[in-house]
């Protein structure tokens, strides 16, 4: 698949600012991030207590061949410890809709869920009657369990095993049929590595009117060979090497990496209202409480400006 590319380059686009105003306008795009966190643990949660804000979003992988119960566990300790639980719900690992029914009807009474993020899922084969997101979106046991708003996927830099046509036509097909059945919808999207890619993808969005809230996808901080690791697995792969020689010198110095460098010139481009409402949206590869801390440190405007695109955080 071809990469969506930018009609002039982030370096072109940006603008003339001065360092103040552009460490307000990162600190301005981290407020309200969210934070994405497999097998959250009672210990993960009382790290997350002194870093982020109470009712911040944390958003609950499903597992593939996990049951079911970890997640609404998971959920239920997220909502206990003051965060907001937003779990993902994978289409196709449900075996009936009784079995669906259950686990929402359990997110709802023991975890106060009213956000979730609709998935199809890792499944080759559906495990029931849900083969794909819409099926559960139109199903209308969202509304009949509380639910009031869903996340969807949104792939800036592509899918490996689905056109950009097809993507686009199943995107605009679940915002109408969320918006029919009274849902809120807000898009995450797969994490990615090219600024240039992420706004240009969201300026094809707004081109077509859909205005509805982006979380962009971004890895917290964590080493390089972890990223890497994620990365083909979730089929980013084309980001992944120019990620590889972009920053082939600091690898073999201190083998870490942040997302920096992508936040930095979407948050200033960002002032142009081009792009509606952004947030960045951290998959904690490298851990949860790092994750925040990092994350926080930014929204808080502890940050030191590099040469170039990136900004590091300090500590409190």
């Amino acid at each position: 698949m071809a990469p969506i590319t930018a009609p002039r380059s982030v370096a072109m686009l940006r603008p003339a600012n001065g360092s103040a105003e552009t460490v307000r306008q990162i600190a301005a795009i981290m407020r309200g991030f969210s934070l994405e966190a497999t097998r959250l643990t009672a210990s993960d949660l009382d790290a997350l207590k002194g870093v982020l804000t109470p009712g911040a979003a944390i958003y609950l992988t499903a597992v593939p061949h996990r049951p079911a119960n970890e997640q609404i566990e998971a959920a239920i300790r997220t909502r206990a410890a003051g965060f907001e639980p937003v779990p993902h719900l994978a289409a196709r690992s449900f075996a009936s809709i009784g079995v669906l029914e259950n686990v929402l009807a359990r997110l709802s009474a023991q975890a106060a869920v009213r956000r979730t993020l609709i998935i199809a899922g890792d499944r080759d084969q559906p495990a029931g009657p849900f083969a794909n997101a819409i099926d559960v979106i139109e199903s209308g046991l969202l509304q009949r369990h509380g639910i009031a708003e869903i996340g969807i996927a949104g792939y800036p830099e592509g899918h490996p095993r689905i056109t950009p046509q097809a993507l686009d036509r199943a995107l605009a097909a679940k915002i109408e049929a969320a918006e029919q059945t009274g849902l809120a919808v807000h898009i995450v999207t797969q994490f990615a590595f090219d600024a240039r890619a992420i706004l240009a993808w969201i300026a094809k969005l707004r081109d077509q009117g859909i205005e509805q809230p982006v979380r962009i996808g971004v890895a917290g901080p964590t080493s390089l060979s972890t990223l890497l690791r994620y990365a083909q697995r979730c089929g980013v792969r084309a980001s992944a090497h120019g990620l590889t020689r972009q920053t082939g010198i600091i690898k073999h110095l201190i083998g870490s990496s942040a997302p920096d460098g992508i936040l930095r010139p979407i948050a200033e481009l960002q002032a142009s209202g081009r792009y509606g409402r952004i947030v960045p949206h951290f998959y904690s590869f490298g851990g949860a409480a790092a994750t925040a801390r990092w994350a926080a440190a930014a929204a808080a405007g502890r940050i030191v400006l590099h040469r170039g695109e990136g900004f590091g955080v300090e500590p409190p």
